[in-house]
């Protein structure tokens, strides 16, 4: 079976380099000929872990190749995915489906008899139809079906996520669309993975609802980790409490800055401009885009009032992704949170052990640091925005030595308070009240230690 990606961003080209190592026949297809061009030479144009092994040994095998011919490559497929982007709409907070639906028309002259056209782009309950009503228009007479294949792929874990996930959702509208993704993902029937084969609409809305749900459990830990400073508890505590209970899950229970990246954002947005659009308003939702949309502005404040004035203050930002394992910098925390610091009178030197290239055509002002300690130079804070490995071990007497100040203001709360205070540090975290965590963590471990 042939497959054609269409759009070789983040998601087309995991996906296409995933299902080559499946054993099927792709070609990945892009109108950005920079792109592709840079493909054809084995560059891998995301950070993602072991996509650059896979990638080059399905090139080599002659099972993955990039092309800008967008017929060429259709006109032979048997399948032809649509991975293109569907970013917010300004004003509304809407999907922009142009993408998905520019890429329905581009490919509609070259589609052969009874290929079966897969929509893997996130997109909103009814554009598959849409889709497959331009194609239609197109086309009068051609046979083919089409499909929604929504992904679930974490960034930092996507080749995982693709090879080993715990579900893969399709919507089809016929008979042959589903026994064509039965045989797209029958490798994956020897590791058990559910197959939820449902409607077009149902795997529409799984995804945005999948996604609005983790996204509402990020900011309910972030309000509780606010009330937690107020009372002196320890949202730490809290979370991995609450986490134990099998109905909730410790996952997305990890106070900070708020949540960010290519998905949440957007997704969450449209979902509340879908259910306002169908008169079913998504109130919950609504909610917790509001309480994310205001975290930045809690946290610019938290910095500055530990800082005590900022006009003229050093500062050392360490990680400027939206998460770690990844080089993404979309709607990242550090893209609002540097511009107020600086807005505010502050400079800034920066580090992350991935994320700098793309983080330079964002921020401007900003020195780069090649190492968390030569950002810390004499710095009169350091802020952790990203909890990368490289961060969660630093020799403390090193980075003293090299700040002028002695504050660290922790957002992603990797340290103990305990630990940060006694090697002579003011450390300020999120949701943790300083003067009560010894004795909250004393009392959690003796329950453990117990068994109660």
């Amino acid at each position: 079976m042939k497959l054609t990606m269409i759009g070789a961003g983040y998601v087309g080209l995991v996906s296409g380099v995933c299902f080559s190592e499946y054993g099927f026949d792709v070609t990945c297809v892009d109108v950005d000929t920079d792109r592709i061009g840079r493909l054809q030479r084995g560059e891998v144009l995301i950070y993602e872990a072991g996509l650059d092994e896979l990638m080059a040994r399905n090139m080599q095998a002659g099972r993955l190749s990039f092309s800008e011919d967008i017929g060429g490559a259709v006109a032979e497929a048997d399948v032809v995915l649509l991975a293109v982007g569907t970013p917010s709409r300004r004003g509304d907070g809407e999907a922009d489906l142009s993408y998905v639906y520019a890429a329905g028309r581009q490919i509609a002259p070259h589609l052969k008899q009874g290929a079966v056209v897969v929509t893997k782009s996130t997109v909103v309950p009814g554009t598959n139809r849409q889709v497959r009503r331009i194609i239609a228009e197109e086309r009068p007479g051609l046979d083919f079906s089409v499909a929604s294949n929504p992904e679930f792929l974490r960034e930092g874990a996507a080749v995982e996520d693709f090879m080993h996930p715990n579900r893969v959702v399709i919507g089809v509208h016929d008979q042959r669309g589903e026994e064509v993704m039965r045989a797209l993902y029958r490798p994956l029937s020897l590791r058990e993975a559910p197959l939820v084969i449902t409607t077009l609409e149902n795997a529409e809305l799984i995804k945005y609802a999948a996604n609005s749900f983790l996204a509402m459990k990020v900011t309910f830990i972030n309000e509780v980790a606010d009330l937690c400073e107020q009372i002196g508890g320890d949202v730490q505590v809290v979370a991995q409490a609450i986490g134990l209970d099998n109905r909730i899950g410790a996952k997305f229970l990890h106070p900070g800055p708020g949540y960010g990246g290519s998905c949440f954002p957007k997704d969450t947005r449209a979902f509340v401009a879908t259910g306002n659009r169908f008169g079913a308003r998504q109130r919950l939702i609504e909610t917790a885009v509001e309480v994310n949309e205001a975290r930045i502005g809690t946290m610019v404040r938290k910095i500055a009032e530990a800082l005590e004035t900022t006009e003229g203050k050093s500062v050392a930002v360490l990680g400027l992704a939206f998460k770690p394992n990844t080089d993404d910098v979309r709607e990242a925390p550090s893209l609002a949170i540097i511009p107020a610091l600086q807005a505010a009178g502050a400079t800034v030197r920066a580090h992350d052990p991935a994320a700098m290239e793309r983080a330079r055509n964002e921020l401007e002002d900003v020195e780069w640091s090649d190492s968390p300690y030569a950002a810390a130079e004499g710095a009169d804070a350091v802020i952790i925005l990203t909890e990368w490995n490289a961060y969660r071990a630093l020799d403390l007497e090193r980075l003293k030595t090299a700040m002028a100040g002695r504050l660290i203001v922790d957002l992603r709360n990797i340290y103990k308070p305990q630990e940060m205070q006694a090697a002579g540090f003011t450390y300020v975290s999120v949701g943790r009240a300083v003067g009560r965590v010894a004795e909250a963590d004393f009392a959690h471990g003796r329950r453990q230690e117990s068994g109660a």
